[in-house]
């Protein structure tokens, strides 16, 4: 099994460099794949920032990413809650802290923004402002 880079699913997403992602498309179709949270945080991040695509676009293309069969995701059930919390509008590095924190009784903060949506959408742990 073969890891991969946030470049080549940024590839994939952006289709910007036409050879790299038809390269990291043959790559994906050879399968299977690894793919760690923190290169899904990655992709986020990079989307969002130097690509400026909105979060419906970038949901859109984590769910077909997630749905790919060969692909084997770093705590597939953790990323899965994480991501239909970011759909739910909370920042994806939140989230992703949060479903990585099930044993945990509370999660501690000083962002009153995420307490207050971590509350309305009910998670846990619950998210505690200090």
């Amino acid at each position: 099994m073969k890891a991969v880079d946030t470049n080549l699913v940024v590839r994939l997403v952006t289709w910007d460099d036409p050879e790299q992602a038809a390269r990291a498309r043959r790559q994906f179709e050879e399968g299977p794949l690894w793919l760690s949270k923190t290169v899904l945080l990655e992709t986020e991040w990079v989307l969002r920032y130097s690509y400026q695509l909105d979060r419906e676009r970038i949901l859109a293309a984590f769910w077909k990413l997630l749905g790919y069969r060969p692909l084997h995701v770093e705590d597939r059930e953790s990323v899965l809650r994480a991501v239909s919390w970011y759909a739910d509008g909370l920042d994806l590095a939140d989230a992703l802290h949060l479903a990585s924190s099930p044993e945990a009784d509370s999660f501690l903060t000083f962002d009153g923004r995420l307490a207050k949506r971590a509350a309305e959408l009910e998670i846990r742990p619950p998210v505690q402002r200090l």
